[in-house]
């Protein structure tokens, strides 16, 4: 008797081991969510969900409501020659951009974002389009600041820069004049309430996208100007963003940006759209 139960514990026990291994490979495999690849998502799928914010020349709306802009007839023609199409999904704000695409909303952003750190940390950018130029502004007539004057002359307590929390000013201030007071306006504040920052005096300059800068003069002409206009302080690229790891996607999306840039199709988009943006130079010496 003593013998058929120790049998059958043995039997039993072995049952619960091959049961349990088996359910464990099975959990390894074919259980468990495998992720999908941008990539293979599109090309399965024959589109790409592309969510906007609206920045000229990059993205705007016509008349109609329609999307148009540089970054936008650019993904559609590379989207094109790809067989594929482009679903515009939403307008998204610059701060939840980098969420919607880990909340997989969307597929990538459509429109250009500013290649910097925070966003090269947390996403993956392409090749740039075009770039765009930073300059330093201060008010007109302050006695302070001149054209003359070096760029190391920023980096000093002395000196108070206008900015909104998480922009790209506030980034190059940072690697470019630690010592600067840096006067920030939190995350999301309208880029105008800073340039009034710089107007109305509580804060000396402040650091500024050519086209941004424009646009704010027309409504408040004469109240500052380009202190070093012919040495732009920076250039930043301006891409398309998608998740981190996507390493196909960008793969393919480069080829097809270099494509456009040589074949001269984003050149046509920038003239169609005056603006004050900087080409991409060719990657090649031609005499």
């Amino acid at each position: 008797m003593k013998i058929k139960q120790l049998i059958s514990l043995v039997v039993f026990l072995t049952c619960l081991v091959v049961l349990g291994s088996s359910g464990q490979k099975g959990a390894e495999t074919g259980n468990s969510p495998q992720h999908v690849s941008l990539y293979d998502r599109v090309m399965k799928s024959g589109k790409i969900r592309a969510a906007y914010t609206i920045y000229p020349p990059g993205c705007f709306k016509d008349e109609s409501g329609k999307l148009k802009g540089v970054f936008v007839e650019t993904l559609e023609e590379a989207a094109k020659n790809l067989g594929l199409t482009v679903e515009w999904t939403e307008e998204v704000g610059r701060a939840a951009q980098i969420e919607g695409l880990e909340n997989d909303r969307y597929d990538m952003i459509g429109s250009a974002v500013w290649a910097n750190p925070e966003r090269a940390k947390f996403a993956t950018l392409s090749s740039p389009l075009y770039y765009s130029p930073f300059y330093i502004y201060a008010r007109k007539n302050d006695p302070k600041f001149n054209e003359n004057m070096r760029v190391t002359a920023f980096n000093s307590p002395d000196v108070r820069i206008a900015m909104v929390a998480g922009s790209t000013a506030e980034a190059i201030a940072k690697a470019q004049f630690p010592n600067a007071t840096r006067v920030a306006l939190p995350r999301m504040t309208d880029h105008g309430v800073s340039f009034l920052d710089a107007t109305n005096n509580k804060a000396d300059i402040i650091i500024m996208e050519k086209s941004q800068a424009m646009k704010l003069l027309e409504s408040n002409p004469g109240t500052i100007v380009n202190i070093k206009p012919n040495a732009p302080l920076r250039v930043i690229g301006n891409c398309y963003m998608f998740k981190r790891n996507e390493l196909e996607f960008q793969n393919m999306l480069n080829s097809e940006i270099n494509d456009l840039l040589t074949s001269g199709f984003v050149e046509r988009q920038l003239e169609k759209y005056p603006n004050s943006q900087l080409r991409i130079a060719p990657p090649y010496w031609q005499d």
